[in-house]
């Protein structure tokens, strides 16, 4: 089941041609790498950042992924995208491509926002969104920015949202990649 939800992700976002079926360590992972002298993206940082997007509202997408792809391109680090309907799908989205982050993907980017309405549902998603993105980042040691947008109304997301590298995106992709540069700190500690 999560095998075929991986591979729908990589036929409809094109993430890569193939899947990991072993879950590996990824701090020895990363040790490993460095000891083999294998070439680094960018600023140092080997692999691929994944950028999950909630397009439920689509300006407030746009102005965000602007903003982490900014963030990201200033540092020279390679990137993938896939969109998802909503902000409750992204953490279901990171989960299946757990298997990704040996080889592919060393962090990822939760780009969404939720718009206060009249019903609980607005505390619902955001709850949740929020609970099960960590909940899936930490099981998995996966470096994750998060710019899931929480907000009264449209106004609040566009001011949040927009900015480039300024704005709530170029802050969830400087979040990632710190958190990156954690964990090959620590790698290297392990090495």
């Amino acid at each position: 089941m999560v095998g075929d939800a991986v591979n729908r992700l990589v036929e409809d976002n094109r993430i890569c041609e193939h899947m990991v079926q072993k879950k590996k360590d990824p701090v020895a992972a990363m040790a490993a790498a460095a000891k083999a002298g294998k070439p680094q993206t960018g600023s140092g940082y080997d692999g691929r950042v994944l950028i999950i997007e909630a397009r439920f509202y689509e300006e407030v997408a746009d102005e965000l992924a602007a903003g982490a792809i900014a963030e990201l391109e200033a540092h020279g680090v390679a990137y993938e995208r896939i969109a998802v309907p909503g902000a409750l799908e992204i953490p279901q989205a990171l989960s299946a491509a757990v298997p990704l982050f040996d080889d592919t993907f060393v962090g990822a980017i939760a780009l969404g926002c939720v718009i206060r309405g009249e019903t609980a549902h607005y505390d619902v998603v955001c709850n949740n969104a929020n609970h099960w993105l960590m909940e899936v980042a930490i099981n998995s040691m996966i470096p994750v920015g998060n710019a899931i947008l929480t907000v009264e109304n449209m106004a609040q997301a566009l001011e949040r949202a927009r900015g480039g590298r300024a704005g709530k995106g170029g802050d969830a992709a400087r979040a990632c990649l710190r958190l990156i540069e954690i964990e090959q700190g620590f790698a290297e500690r392990v090495a």
